[in-house]
């Protein structure tokens, strides 16, 4: 029904009334991500807008109210807590424990060496290993640690981006070793390594060998690994970094298309992998912005994918995703707010579509998170599923004027932003120019000077400080941990048949040097027992290393 005409003057003559009385109001309101929002909208906002075009039905194109029809109703998203410490044993002990109190799914934190393609007895390994996530440095490890776990049963997520490629090799012949085959395994590894470069600085190679490795998986699992998704691209760190919402989303799904047409360069039939394409989204505090930022996100990847890239499944089309509650909006004041801003941010993934969700825990800016705060964190999620009722129906907010506004808004952010990468010639060519990681380097200044001036407000650190804060009991790392973990290594060197992994070593080295697909001598070197650290030491003697130019 249409708004009156009488009705819509006396609203507008409302606001104005407002605004005469407090003109500074009318500028103060904008999202976290710098947003202006007025303080009402109207179908006037949304004149001209067509639903069959902008939202359709949930599980049919374009994918704006999710990816599947019946959504929550049919089956709940997965429990996925993100968990990794200390040894394989300690990760496996804290993973059974998860999986105890209701967990669905699996979510491997790495240590840095790790993600660094580092052994933990390497120089720069000294004092890193095992403290911010789970070292793996060998197949054994990767055995421990899913030891008595059923892989073909509980799908795994895995959070390594440069030796994505080995630490697959590693997961893969764990499975063979007990019996499952590749095509039993379901679940993520997150691969993206075009937003290392741009956010989280840790790879292993230059941009175009790196490229390589990630085509090679994802050949490798359209053929070999149907439950598997190769990639899951990442905006989470993206954002971490100090994007805004708008930036997270242009430059993660700019990622994604930059995967596609590598894959596509490759002879891939585009429906050949894309069913098993995923990703990775932060929720950050902007309950709204988070929502609409979700929703866009699944309309233009069913638009570009079918219309650019020529896709005919469904299942291609869908845009499917992990949702991480935002890090950074943690603090180590008062940090028992933080189950409150991870229950709301968790309920905007919920209500924007997830499939998967991690909630933070409240004491994740003080250390890595005690069993009880990691407990609070599942039962956020258990509560918003079992309690609150926002399961019950799909996509509730559907047709909201502010929601549809703002979810088309972020839309022509990002067409921006395409454009803009596309004149730079294409993604690759914008990081190796330092423009997304400008973008986000502003974007994170200007949030700070905004907290720094008070002029947002973050609860217990700029407002509602206290003098004297009751202390929190934390995590601390086991410090032993690295002295065992450097023993099993030392095992696993004396134990393995030496000349079976120079031969696999000089094997990859050679294929290295071609165009074949690495990841069968990747297996092969995993199944000879060879270190991460000696295989990418051996990739490096052919791509080489990278060396990043900071933008200022």
């Amino acid at each position: 029904m249409a708004i009156e005409p009488e009705a819509r003057r006396r609203g507008h003559q409302w606001l104005e009334e407002v605004y005469s009385q407090s003109p500074e109001r009318e500028a103060a309101f904008e999202t976290i991500s710098g947003h202006p929002i007025r303080p009402l909208y109207t179908e006037e906002d949304l004149e001209g807008w067509d639903p069959a075009e902008k939202l359709g039905y949930p599980g049919s194109y374009p994918y704006t109210r999710g990816p599947y029809p019946s959504m929550y109703r049919g089956r709940l998203w997965t429990m996925r807590q993100f968990a990794g410490f200390g040894t394989v044993e300690e990760t496996n002990r804290r993973f059974r424990y998860l999986l105890d109190h209701g967990q669905t799914g699996l979510s491997t934190a790495f240590d840095m060496p790790t993600l660094m393609g580092l052994d933990s007895d390497h120089e720069r390994s000294l004092g890193e290993v095992g403290v911010e996530g789970v070292a793996v440095d060998t197949t054994d490890d990767m055995v421990t640690l899913f030891d008595g776990i059923p892989l073909d049963r509980v799908t795994v997520s895995m959070t390594i981006n440069a030796p994505a490629a080995i630490a697959l090799a590693f997961y893969v012949v764990a499975a063979e070793e007990k019996g499952i085959a590749p095509e039993q395994l379901g679940g993520t590894i997150q691969t993206d390594i075009l937003k290392e470069y741009i956010a989280q600085k840790e790879w292993c190679f230059p941009i175009d060998p790196a490229m390589r490795l990630v085509t090679d998986m994802v050949e490798f699992c359209a053929h070999r690994m149907p439950r598997w998704h190769p990639i899951s691209i990442s905006g989470y760190h993206i954002r971490e970094a100090g994007a805004t919402a708008a930036q997270e989303l242009a430059f993660t799904l700019k990622d994604g298309f930059t995967y596609v047409e590598h894959a596509l360069e490759r002879g891939l039939d585009i429906d050949s992998f894309a069913p098993r394409l995923s990703f990775f989204f932060n929720a950050h505090i902007d309950f709204f912005e988070e929502i609409a930022k979700y929703r866009a996100a699944r309309r233009i990847w069913a638009r570009e994918m079918r219309e650019t890239y020529g896709a005919r499944k469904p299942e291609s089309m869908r845009l499917r995703f992990h949702t991480q509650t935002a890090g950074v909006s943690l603090t180590a004041q008062q940090p028992l707010n933080n189950i409150v801003r991870t229950a709301i941010e968790a309920l905007a993934g919920v209500l924007g579509g997830t499939q998967s969700l991690h909630t933070n825990s409240f004491d994740e800016a003080l250390a890595l998170p005690t069993e009880e705060a990691v407990r609070v964190a599942l039962r956020t999620q258990q509560i918003i599923a079992h309690e609150t009722g926002v399961a019950n129906t799909v996509d509730p907010l559907a047709g909201s004027y502010f929601v549809e506004k703002l979810t088309d808004e972020l839309e022509e952010q990002a067409y921006d932003y395409f454009r803009r990468i596309d004149e730079l010639g294409g993604m690759i060519a914008a990081i190796e120019r330092g423009f997304p990681q400008r973008e986000i380097a502003d974007a994170a200044y200007e949030f700070q000077r905004a907290v720094d001036e008070g002029r947002r407000i973050v609860v217990g650190v700029n407002e509602y400080v206290l003098d004297d804060e009751p202390p929190v009991e934390i995590h601390r790392p086991d410090p032993e941990a690295e002295r065992r973990q450097r023993e099993r290594l030392a095992r696993t060197r004396a134990d393995r048949d030496a000349a079976a992994v120079e031969r696999s070593l000089a094997a990859l080295t050679d294929a290295a040097r071609g165009t074949e697909n690495l990841m069968p001598y990747l297996l092969d070197c995993a199944r000879a027992r060879a270190t991460e650290g000696e295989i990418v030491a051996a990739l490096q003697g052919v791509f080489g290393t990278y060396t990043e130019h900071p933008q200022f």
